[in-house]
């Protein structure tokens, strides 16, 4: 009977020490910094490290039910303010499904108010920032949303030196740090900075200093070197896709587009892809030997796809590159569209057609491709390609390649957002990328993440990004063993939980 209350009472508050009257302080000030770590428009990288302190503190001195309670509300506020600065539409799919993925980001919290208060300090420790580590990485698993919410290595894009990590772990390991510097910073918190506290905190700053130093060593003695190619991301001109709006509104689904006139909206497409080929020419006359367009940069309709790939061949034959045309392919009948690229190269020749394969869901409704990322080897190195939110899936960008090429299209508030979550794919397997992106910010990237080159599309009409990128890409840990550490983070955390609940029933 003893026994039984001792772990009621442990369950109802953990006895640790701290001031309760000043929970509700770290609440707010945890649940407003979390709004600032969710990478959006507003990120301040300070703050995705700060607020898992702050709501951890808050959970461990509470009721149980009372604190998770209020943790999954943050978490819930934090996912409306994403979508409120980033402008996602909010269709029913999207709203729930970020709902979903907050409540996911709270387990975390659930597994250390339940389990620690009665683990070891090495449990304390580190199940909060493995289970941390396993929810991101059971969101790229199993959502159709991939890293595009929940995963925080990408608010802190501007510090590559910690970035590098991820060419071990993939995005996980930045979660992880995280989630470690919390309970580290709360075993301080609950010990009063005694000496054995001093010590793991000592343990910590080590291994942050360790991969600070790696990641510092590896951008300064293993910067990408060799040979360069002169890459050009096209998108048409900002005075052509107003005529195209003009006569085709952007608000127009697939099928009512296919139930115009053809003639006028074969007229009104010819004029976009009229500039494309035009920009293209002039491109390679700029020293291109590689050109992209970005996503659904032309317009075709279905019978028109053979003669508009002849024009395609031609371009790319005439001027000696390999050229990359992504298209709106328009069908009679359902599912009515196609987001499709095909590559082309300077011989004419047709390399690959490529369907994107992951439209977003509630956004999109197209079919998805086949998963399989096509790779081309060239004289410049091994191409490859994805489409725009393709490269939100880790796994699907986990290929042996020299360059990634990644036509894309954002719209204002998502545009700078979307490319640098797009960059850590690079970090994470050692190739240049380079994305190009109607409405939002296009870029190029080396193997490290350094930019190459960066284009506003707000800032002009025309619209073409020239770069030179290494022809010559790295392999990573992270592609050759895959996401080994966020499988162990998950191993580790189900053995805690077994251990926990057999204690428990014991």
């Amino acid at each position: 009977m003893r026994t039984e209350q001792l772990d009621r009472r442990s369950e109802a508050a953990p006895p640790v020490p701290g001031g309760r009257r000043w929970r509700w302080a770290w609440l707010g000030a945890g649940t407003l910094l979390w709004l600032f770590a969710v990478h959006g428009r507003f990120d301040i990288a300070a703050a995705a490290w700060l607020s898992p302190v702050l709501l951890l503190r808050f959970v461990r001195t509470g009721p149980a039910l009372g604190g998770l309670a209020a943790v999954w509300a943050a978490s819930a506020l934090a996912g409306a303010f994403w979508l409120v600065e980033t402008a996602v539409p909010m269709t029913v799919i999207v709203v729930v499904g970020i709902l979903a993925l907050g409540t996911l980001t709270v387990v975390p919290y659930v597994l250390d108010r339940l389990v620690t208060p009665r683990a070891g300090t090495v449990t304390s420790l580190l199940l909060f920032p493995a289970a941390l580590a396993a929810c991101e990485f059971l969101m790229t698993l199993l959502s159709p949303f991939g890293t595009a919410f929940g995963v925080p290595a990408a608010t802190q894009h501007d510090d590559l030196a910690l970035l590098q990590v991820v060419s071990v772990t993939g995005p996980y390991g930045v979660g992880f740090l995280i989630g470690w510097f919390a309970t580290t910073a709360n075993h301080l918190w609950e010990s009063r900075l005694r000496g054995y506290a001093l010590r793991t905190a000592g343990a910590y700053a080590v291994v942050v200093m360790l991969a600070l130093l790696a990641g510092g060593a590896r951008l300064a003695f293993l910067p990408p070197d060799g040979a360069t190619v002169r890459v050009a991301g096209i998108s048409p001109d900002t005075s052509a896709t107003h005529d195209l709006r003009a006569t085709l509104s952007a608000d127009l689904t697939p099928q009512q587009v296919a139930s115009r006139d053809q003639a006028t909206v074969r007229a009104a497409f010819g004029k976009v892809n009229a500039n494309l080929l035009t920009r293209t020419r002039e491109a390679a006359r700029a020293g291109a030997k590689i050109v992209m367009w970005s996503e659904q940069a032309a317009g075709v309709l279905a019978a028109d796809e053979k003669a508009f790939l002849g024009q395609v061949s031609a371009t790319a034959r005439e001027s000696g590159v390999y050229l990359q045309a992504a298209v709106s392919l328009v069908l009679p009948r359902a599912p009515y569209a196609a987001n499709r690229t095909y590559l082309y190269d300077p011989s004419g020749a047709q390399v690959w057609a490529y369907d994107k394969s992951h439209p977003i869901p509630g956004l999109e409704f197209y079919p998805p491709g086949d998963g399989v990322v096509p790779v081309a080897r060239t004289p410049y190195g091994r191409l490859a390609t994805v489409t725009c939110f393709d490269a939100d899936f880790p796994e699907l960008m986990r290929v042996d390649a020299d360059i990634m090429l990644v036509p894309a299209r954002d719209w204002a508030e998502i545009g700078p957002v979307h490319s640098q979550k797009a960059s850590l794919r690079s970090i994470e397997n050692g190739y240049a990328m380079v994305r190009q992106a109607e409405f939002g910010v296009s870029g190029a990237f080396d193997a490290q993440g350094r930019v190459l080159a960066a284009h506003d599309y707000a800032g002009g009409d025309r619209h073409v990004v020239l770069s030179d990128v290494p022809v010559r890409g790295a392999a990573t840990v992270y592609r050759v063993i895959g996401d080994v550490f966020a499988w162990s983070c998950l191993a580790g955390t189900a053995v805690v939980i077994g251990l926990a609940v057999r204690r428990r029933t014991r």
